[in-house]
């Protein structure tokens, strides 16, 4: 069961989002899901179907408030617009707030690309999360308080990621090992977005679905969540 619904963010305004409902109710865990640079489309909706299918509460904020993208010049203005500060620490923060008022004992944050980059802030600046899925994106590591991250964060990352090299994953683990921060990073021979089965029709050569590595990442998800989640 989905729905589009309106939350609040600690600073009183409103955010619109995608909400899909665990058919086993509402006092199940929460999952917030953060968009790629694309925005709000059918694809991340689908992503929050699929979580709701295995038990959780899903909900993606609407970041770029309406608007989408449907090609990369246009996804690049949009992302370029955003506060990510702001969204971290107000739209995400919201989205976790909302799910836990209003029945989920613990709630974790996801993202991909875009999406990623906001979930590691997050587990910087939102204090109320249980947890974190970082998908293949990070923001500049000088915003990554590596010593603020006090949850379980697990990170799925593209070997051959053009958008965000491997090179700065491999510092933010170091900065992640010195802080002692609990978390497990994943390393896969694919491309950007390799879990997007639309990544192919974007004709972007840096993009490509990868199936196998979607499978294997997806199982240790879920793996991942009923630990910390459930």
């Amino acid at each position: 069961m989905h729905s589009l619904i309106q939350y609040t963010r600690p600073d009183g305004q409103s955010v619109n989002a995608y909400l899909a409902e665990s058919e086993q109710g509402s006092n199940r865990p929460g999952v917030v899901v953060i968009q790629e640079w694309w925005g709000l489309d059918d694809q991340i909706k689908a992503v929050a179907d699929q979580l709701a299918a295995a038990g959780y509460r899903a909900l993606v904020p609407d970041l770029y408030r309406g608007k989408l993208a449907l090609e990369a010049k246009e996804a690049e203005h949009l992302m370029g617009d955003l506060n990510f500060g702001d969204v971290a620490s107000q739209d995400i923060r919201g989205a976790v707030q909302f799910l836990k008022k209003t029945g989920s004992p613990k709630v974790a944050v996801t993202g991909f690309c875009m999406g990623g980059a906001l979930t590691l802030l997050s587990a910087v600046h939102v204090p109320e999360l249980d947890a974190s899925v970082v998908w293949y994106g990070y923001p500049p590591l000088e915003y990554i308080d590596a010593s603020k991250i006090q949850k379980p964060l697990q990170g799925h990352w593209a070997l051959h990621d053009e958008f965000f090299p491997i090179t700065g994953v491999d510092q933010l683990e170091v900065n992640l090992k010195a802080a002692n921060t609990p978390y497990t990073f994943y390393r896969y021979d694919a491309k950007h977005a390799f879990t997007n089965p639309e990544a192919d029709a974007r004709h972007l050569p840096p993009l490509q679905y990868n199936a196998a590595a979607t499978k294997e990442a997806w199982q240790r998800t879920h793996a991942f969540l009923k630990a910390h989640l459930e």
